[in-house]
């Protein structure tokens, strides 16, 4: 039997905001300015970005982008290109992040009910999330010790899937993973709690079409997600099904 869950962490881009779409639209031009200086013809727009890599941060992008074309950034001039590119991001995000639809409804439900402590587990730069949650009214939910980054928040810094970031951040809260129930939107982020050994809560409701929302879940199902929320209103559904005894959880 499951141990009783006392600590919800959710990833924030996708999940908590919708931020991947903006996100990737404001890196895209500096990803196409990586690639032809390494004269590479190929040129991606934000959304095709958003296909091949969402769910991971910059510096994760990066790497698979020289696995892909066989380049290689200096670790240096990679971290430059980092630096740029959390700082378009940001500008963006402050400009027109929006939160997903019904996220803050339950973090003030679940807030005010005391039942969990709760954390953001994310790939994005620390400052990127503190930001994020700022724009969309969530900061007050979630403390900056209580957001960890995988790209910026670890000894080593690197990206979902690894399940670096939720290993450490079980350990900063005190938390056996067993203890936990994740929320995650992406294949990447999905795959990163689940080896960390945490049940999941695979949130689709952020994908665009219906057809996309079906793939994903049955994407999500397949690698092991505990439940599937289309709408932030099924949550309390949601982790039931996730082994959480909702109506002992006090």
């Amino acid at each position: 039997m499951k141990p009783k869950t006392t600590h919800i962490l959710f990833d924030c881009d996708n999940t908590l905001v919708l931020s991947e779409a903006l996100a990737f639209e404001a890196c895209a031009e500096l990803a196409n300015e990586i690639l032809s200086s390494q004269d590479v013809t190929d040129r991606y727009t934000g959304d095709e970005l958003m296909v091949d890599f969402v769910g991971k941060n910059f510096r994760g992008m990066l790497l698979d982008l020289q696995a892909k074309y066989k380049f290689t950034i200096p670790s240096e001039q990679l971290e430059k290109y980092v630096a740029m590119e959390e700082d378009k991001v940001i500008e963006k995000l402050k400009e027109k992040l929006v939160p997903c639809a019904g996220a803050n409804e339950i973090l003030k439900k679940l807030a005010q009910s005391g039942k969990y402590q709760m954390g953001v587990v994310s790939s994005s730069a620390h400052r990127r999330v503190v930001a994020s949650l700022e724009k969309a009214n969530q900061a007050v939910y979630f403390p900056p010790d209580r957001v960890f980054s995988a790209a910026t928040s670890l000894p080593k810094p690197t990206s979902k899937p690894d399940p670096a970031i939720y290993l450490f951040a079980c350990e900063k809260l005190g938390a056996p993973p067993a203890t936990c129930v994740a929320v995650e939107d992406s294949k990447s982020g999905a795959t990163s709690a689940i080896r960390a050994g945490i049940p999941v809560i695979a949130y689709v409701g952020s994908y665009e079409t219906p057809e996309k929302r079906n793939e994903m879940a049955k994407s999500l199902k397949d690698i092991g997600a505990a439940a599937v929320m289309y709408d932030w209103a099924e949550f309390e559904n949601c982790l039931e099904q996730a082994g959480c005894n909702v109506s002992d959880a006090s």
